[in-house]
């Protein structure tokens, strides 16, 4: 059956735009949908779709301290055909996924409002279509352009994405999920036609070189982006709300000018951000009492908000000037100089891996943590991706930078940082089959004076190493700022601290090792970096990288040759994958019994992979002898002796384990080493757990073990069973008492030659349970007994 694709007659129809990018066809469509918004496009790459939103209020927002822009990204399950997991079965808060989404969004839109502006902006970027193929995070950045473009709110735009990959040595725009499983770069790049304004990626070591040749790539395709979404503009585009940028007020700075002379230059230049900041709060203060009081009868000449506003600006003004007028920063160093660095290892006792990372007033601890693969990250969300081996988390509690205010889970920074640290160290990870166990990394900020996602790469490299994690090489991070004038000259600076990046034009982070780049992440207040400042950029990261790498290796130079005694040692062998079901058990009874028998862990790969972690080599040991007895496919022959426990205790004999996951069972009769001597219960003799040596006797073709202790003792087998009433074939079974035939017998008729029926021969843990069954199965055993040449009963 058809779907029926007619909409609706509508007063105005949708306008919509196409554009080939990499073979693929991008469409913006406008008019369709979400008209009360102030701007709002739907966007296709392929068969991902997404709706992108974005509302304005006229007014400013009162009192507001920075400029009020929300970005949201709703991420729709329906949209890659799935059901939302947990009890509610909707949508709840946001993935991580969506949340470094969002993120990605408002770094390249917010840089291109007015300067002042503070009026409330929304947007809302919700998937609608995801084909798990073509990334929704690209269009987003596109699509909130767009509505923005073509909405009366005041935005300098428009901006591109495009997403850059290197495959087989080649730089690919726009590949797909597919592609970048083969790929040594994955970069997203977001710019104006003029600029690149945002840069976020991850790379397998390329070079600087190989970096910027992606970037400017990716320029080219957002040139062409731009352009497209102008002819949409032109078509369907609303007149700008009017809006005058806030003068500044001469007077009044000359006046701040006066009266603190040369002593915020004074307070500024403190290498000490506590001093630093209770000069500059002190100056602040002296101001406001000046200028801010009212005289007795009169009216002050300025209000606490001017004061302040007026008191930030100059000292923007100050720092900005001293870098670019003699390279001085404000901690006294050169625009290429690092703060001190030290750093040590194993600080926690019990912890797997701990450092900690020292640069500055910037400190950062970060701890590692082995697990097995059942402590993966499994991911709820429309992304392809379905768990997370390494995962590392970062958190910035406000005591790190002196402040009293609630902890309220992580932040969106806190998430965005921890992604970016992440992604830094996924390059040079182990396989899963040359280290399997699952990693997470908590980096804790306890101390903070700006760049302290880099200091988490730095904390996290030295981590994994204290642990006995095999890393390939050493990671560090640095970040690079940026302070430009209007009259073009700027000043790339290394190792911002936190006032250079309040301050600055440019937060750019670089991560790698000593033989090329592993992350990036960039972002900018201004309208855009031209090639030459990234690479000059590009160019000092490398040697700072370089400095700090040295520095690192003075502490810990290798990973550990062995993991910490606390840590899960895991051991893995392979079984037959038709075994698995055998292993597991019904309702995992075998497993569960497993692992709470051997006190060891155990996980199970679809490929028949089985991993088996404990601190105890004994519990190891144990497990796999266990899973190997049960896997295994170990012939038992008949007259072979064995020495094994009894495990379970019917009337009508014993379960020997001959081996872990293999019972037998002795009958009572075979129990005595005197044959004329009854036996009347196994208990007699013998206990549960008892050790017994018993002889196979017979293995049946179901597998099915039948022992005997007399025959182990004696080493006579015991003859073969008979029925004194003959044998009941499948022929003519003789005449009935009446004297009338009873014809062949039927199919399926138990034929009694066979000797005894073991029912209990099942292994222990598939016997039943429940009293009814044991005494149904008793009275068939019972009958069975008559073919011993006992009573039937």
């Amino acid at each position: 059956m058809e779907k029926n694709n007619k909409m609706s007659t509508k007063t105005a129809g949708p306008v919509t735009k196409s554009l080939e990018i990499a073979g693929r066809t991008l469409t913006i469509e406008h008019g369709l949908l979400a008209e009360q918004a102030s701007g709002a496009v739907t966007i296709r790459y392929g068969d991902t779709m997404l709706l992108v939103t974005v509302v304005g209020v006229r007014e400013p927002k009162e009192n507001a301290a920075f400029f009020p822009l929300s970005v949201d990204f709703e991420e729709r399950m329906y949209a890659a055909g799935k059901i939302p997991g947990g009890f509610i079965k909707r949508e709840g808060r946001p993935t991580e996924n969506a949340i470094l989404s969002a993120r990605m969004t408002d770094r390249p839109i917010r840089p291109l409002f007015p300067k002042g502006y503070m009026s409330e902006v929304q947007v809302v970027s919700t998937i609608l279509s995801a084909d798990q193929e073509n990334d929704p995070g690209i269009l987003s950045i596109i699509g909130a352009s767009t509505a923005l473009s073509i909405s009366p709110i005041p935005w300098e735009g428009p901006v591109g994405a495009a997403r850059i990959g290197l495959v087989d040595g080649t730089l690919v725009v726009n590949p797909t999920f597919s592609d970048l499983e083969n790929s040594k770069l994955d970069m997203i790049v977001a710019g104006t036609a003029d600029a690149i304004v945002m840069v976020e990626g991850e790379s397998g070591e390329i070079s600087e070189e190989q970096l910027l040749e992606g970037m400017m790539l990716a320029h080219e395709e957002i040139k062409r982006i731009c352009a497209f979404q102008q002819e949409l503009v032109g078509e369907v585009g609303k007149d700008k709300w009017e809006y005058a940028a806030p003068v500044k007020d001469e007077a009044l700075m000359d006046d701040v000018r006066g009266f603190l002379g040369n002593r915020l230059i004074d307070s500024v230049n403190n290498p000490d951000k506590v001093m630093r900041l209770e000069g500059t709060n002190e100056l602040e203060l002296e101001l406001r009492q000046h200028f801010a009081v009212a005289p007795e009868g009169g009216e002050a000449k300025y209000t606490p908000a001017q004061i302040s506003e007026a008191f930030d600006s100059l000292l923007k003004e100050t720092v900005r000037s001293a870098i670019l007028d003699s390279g001085t920063r404000p901690d006294g160093r050169k625009p290429t100089e690092i703060r001190p660095i030290w750093s040590m290892t194993g600080y926690l006792p019990r912890a797997h891996g701990s450092a900690i990372f020292t640069r500055g007033q910037t400190q950062v601890i970060s701890v590692t943590t082995l697990g097995t693969a059942s402590d993966e990250q499994r991911l709820d969300s429309i992304s392809p991706i379905e768990n997370k081996r390494y995962m590392h988390h970062y958190n910035f509690p406000p005591y790190s930078v002196g402040e009293a205010r609630f902890m309220r889970g992580p932040s969106r920074r806190d998430i965005g940082h921890g992604a970016l640290a992440e992604r830094a160290l996924l390059a040079v990870l182990p396989t899963e089959e040359e280290f399997p166990y699952a990693v997470r990394v908590v980096s804790d900020v306890v101390s903070s004076n700006g760049s302290s996602s880099m200091a988490s790469v730095c904390g996290s490299t030295m981590s994994l190493m204290d642990a006995g994690v095999p890393i390939r090489k050493p990671v560090a991070g640095v970040a690079m700022g940026l302070v430009t004038d209007d009259s073009g000259r700027y000043t790339v600076l290394t190792d911002i601290q936190g006032l250079e990046d309040h301050l600055g034009d440019m937060d750019f982070k670089v991560a790698g090792t000593a033989d090329g780049v592993t992350a990036v992440q960039m972002d900018i207040k201004v309208k855009g970096l031209t090639a030459d400042i990234l690479r000059q950029a590009l160019s000092q990261a490398y040697e700072g990288r370089q400095f700090i790498l040295g520095k690192m290796l003075e502490t810990i130079s290798e990973p550990r040759a062995d993991i910490s005694q606390f840590a899960p040692r895991i051991t893995q062998i392979k079984i037959n994958p038709d075994k698995i079901g055998l292993l597991i058990g019904p309702g995992g009874k075998n497993i569960r019994a497993l692992q709470e028998e051997t006190g060891a862990k155990i996980d199970i790969a679809d490929d028949g992979t089985v991993s088996i972690a404990s601190v105890d080599k004994k519990s190891t040991d144990d497990a796999i002898q266990r899973i190997k007895g049960m896997t295994d496919e170990i012939k038992i022959e008949v007259g072979e002796i064995y020495t094994g426990k009894i495990v379970g205790i019917q009337t009508y004999g014993a379960f020997v384990q001959l081996m872990p996951g293999k019972d037998g069972l002795v009958h009572i009769s075979e129990l005595s080493e005197d044959p004329s001597v009854r036996v009347n219960k196994v208990e007699d003799l013998f206990n549960l757990n008892d050790e017994i040596t018993v002889m196979v006797t017979d293995v049946a073709p179901n597998g099915k073990v039948s022992l005997s202790r007399r025959a182990a003792i004696t080493g006579e087998m015991p003859p073969p069973k008979t029925n004194d009433r003959g044998p009941r074939g499948g022929g003519d079974r003789g005449p009935r008492r009446d004297g009338g035939d009873r014809g062949p017998r039927r199919d399926g008729d138990r034929d009694r030659d066979r000797g005894p029926r073991h029912d209990g021969d099942r292994q222990p843990s598939q016997r039943a349970e429940s009293d009814s069954e044991v005494g149904t199965r008793r009275e068939s055993d019972r009958r069975d007994d008559g073919d011993k040449g006992r009573p039937a009963w």
